[in-house]
């Protein structure tokens, strides 16, 4: 599995458990989602995925330190 497979399941399984655990974050998904830009090669999206992916455990962590 290549690095950038590996990053997608792994949004994946973050977005799962945000849907699952953290309904009420869900309305930050399609926001977050929406500010990936269109990449123009392979190292560039892997990196913007990467971003996206830890953005999304990023919000996660704050949400969990404010509860």
């Amino acid at each position: 599995m290549n690095k950038t497979s590996q990053i997608l399941t792994e949004i994946s399984k973050v977005t799962r458990q945000i849907q699952e655990d953290y309904p009420e974050l869900q309305k930050y998904l399609d926001e977050t989602r929406s500010t990936l830009p269109k990449p123009d090669n392979d190292a560039t999206m892997e990196k913007e995925l990467q971003e996206y992916l830890d953005g999304l455990k990023a919000m996660i962590k704050k949400y969990k330190e404010g509860h």
